[in-house]
């Protein structure tokens, strides 16, 4: 689960630091956890989560965090999905860092991330980690797209850019996805991992697949 990537940009101090991780790739087909968002989601920026506009309509769920530097290479690229799946597909941002390790990716840097990115849509904690549980979230960013009957088709990266391969991100993978879902034609075959900094957990409370 564990993967390396260029990370030419970045100084030795952050690439020491961080623990590269890929998607847990949860099986697709797999139903939205809905209950589990509602009963365990904490404060949150952008709109108010509303479940019952969810109803008969697309989400892309985005594990996030404003401290990750994969995080802020794809950050432009979520506005301009943000503003192009405006009407078709819901957006849900997920922060599920731990405070306690790191109390910069709480509410206060979160709105400072989402009003510098012009970002709207809900964007939660995740208090006690339970819905990263529910989706087996691993990295940050993680991208989950359930179609409209709130089951899961696309998980996996936005693309292939990675900060310091001097790619710059288009999503050009997720948008992919997400033109086959509406247009109803069959999704990618090929879905590879997203690749992050891993979710901060709680100390000692460390997921199986984390292992």
């Amino acid at each position: 689960m564990i993967g390396l990537c260029p990370l030419r940009a970045l100084p030795p101090a952050a690439l020491k630091a961080m623990v590269l991780t890929t998607s847990t790739m949860l099986p697709l087909g797999t139903e939205l956890p809905l209950a589990a968002i509602e009963r365990h989601r904490g404060e949150g920026v952008g709109e108010p989560f509303d479940p019952a506009a969810l109803a008969g309509r697309p989400l892309l769920v985005l594990f996030l965090c404003p401290h990750c530097p994969f995080v802020k290479h794809v950050e432009a690229e979520l506005s301009r999905l943000q503003a192009d799946l405006a009407g078709q597909v819901s957006l849900l941002g997920l922060c599920s860092n731990s405070p306690l390790t790191h109390p910069q990716d709480g509410l206060k840097g979160m709105a400072v991330q989402a009003a510098a990115r012009g970002w709207s849509f809900p964007y939660l904690l995740d208090p006690d980690q339970a819905i990263a549980r529910a989706f087996r979230a691993a990295c940050t960013p993680d991208p989950f797209l359930f179609d409209a009957a709130h089951r899961l088709v696309y998980r996996g990266q936005l693309d292939d850019s990675r900060p310091g391969n001097q790619r710059a991100s288009d999503g050009h993978d997720l948008r992919a996805a997400v033109a086959a879902m509406l247009a109803g034609d069959p999704l990618p075959a090929e879905q590879k991992p997203s690749i992050g900094c891993n979710i901060k957990w709680h100390p000692g409370q460390e997921p199986p697949w984390m292992g």
